[in-house]
């Protein structure tokens, strides 16, 4: 029988859910070795590494994923998450930004480019940001609570103190 790289990826997802992360790591490594430009392949590398704790091989990975496809959202963020893990702040702001030029409605990546700008101590630039989140959907919970955040930060008590009701609004139709 011929191995797949499609067969040989949904095999390793299944490995690393049950946390068998080397069998993951070595299906995903032959999946690559068989397509090299799959980008899902070496997003699930990336993710599978990061998930075992070896930040520099998910990094290897993850950038792979993007050179071969930056214009997935799930690539874009997770790699720009992780840069900001790594304190690699302008690489992370760059590749939120290329991700935004794909897709400029992204709630996630609007927050993301906030969170961003709050790490820098930027809290009007990350309030903007979260703000635009928020426009795009104004259920996004994670950004009313950075928005809120970013209010505090800049003593603007009267806009955070309405982020923060309408927070508890949502949190109290949830609980419905």
């Amino acid at each position: 029988m011929i191995e797949r790289a499609d067969t040989l990826n949904n095999q390793a997802i299944l490995l690393a859910k049950d946390g068998q992360f080397s069998d993951a790591i070595a299906c995903l490594r032959r999946a690559i070795h068989i397509d090299r430009n799959n980008s899902l392949v070496w997003y699930n590398l990336g993710i599978t590494y990061r998930d075992a704790g070896d930040m520099m091989e998910a990094l290897t990975a993850l950038r792979n994923a993007f050179r071969i496809s930056p214009q997935k959202e799930d690539v874009v963020e997770s790699l720009s998450v992780l840069l900001l893990n790594m304190h690699m702040i302008d690489e992370a702001f760059k590749v939120c930004q290329d991700g935004l030029d794909f897709h400029p409605m992204s709630e996630r990546l609007w927050n993301l480019m906030g969170v961003l700008q709050f790490n820098n101590d930027d809290y009007a630039a990350a309030a903007e940001n979260f703000e635009m989140a928020v426009t795009i959907n104004p259920y996004y919970s994670d950004a009313l609570y950075n928005l809120r955040d970013a209010y505090s930060e800049l003593k603007n008590v009267k806009a955070a103190v309405i982020i923060n009701e309408r927070i508890q609004e949502l949190e109290g139709k949830n609980k419905k």
